[in-house]
């Protein structure tokens, strides 16, 4: 049996203008872009609407959302480098070995030898990884990177990315 509040638990996926998927809102903020004339449906894929109903009207909230208006972009930067957000690029984890615990901030080229403090020189490594590598890179002690270390990507392109890869 389908509950009165399941369709309001779904979510739409906006495009901008220029029909590049942004981002994914519930469908409670569809309806009001909807209904005050800030979107469009778009029709990706037949039959993706939902019904939603209320004692006087019966609307379908589609799947896809186009918005009408061009908004100024989002300034977005590129963080700075912190633990934290360190942390969030490397999932939380030791970049050597995989472990969760006792994370530190490793520079892949240390510092004493000329690596910067930067997205693509910093990683996050457990404290005996980060100790068994000490003032060495990584190839000079035999130890292999899970992932290349880069900054972090815009949140709509990371988003567009996801989306399309679905697909």
């Amino acid at each position: 049996m389908i509950q009165a509040t399941e369709p309001l638990q779904q979510s739409v996926v906006v495009f901008s203008t220029n029909y590049l998927p942004i981002s994914r809102v519930n469908i409670r903020r569809a309806i009001v872009l909807l209904v005050t004339e800030k979107a469009e449906p778009m029709d990706l894929e037949t039959e993706t609407y939902t019904e939603v109903r209320s004692p006087n009207l019966i609307l379908q909230v589609p799947a896809y959302i186009r918005l009408k208006f061009q908004s100024a972009e989002r300034i977005w930067k590129v963080p700075p480098v912190n633990r934290r957000e360190l942390l969030r690029r490397d999932h939380y984890q030791c970049q050597y070995c995989g472990s969760r615990k006792k994370l530190t901030i490793d520079h892949v080229l240390p510092r004493s030898k000329g690596g910067q403090h930067t997205w693509d020189n910093v990683v996050i490594a457990c404290e005996s990884c980060n100790t068994r590598k000490g003032d060495q890179t990584p190839q000079q002690v035999g130890m292999i990177l899970h992932t290349t270390p880069k900054a972090p990507c815009h949140p709509a392109v990371l988003f567009a990315e996801e989306f399309w890869g679905k697909r």
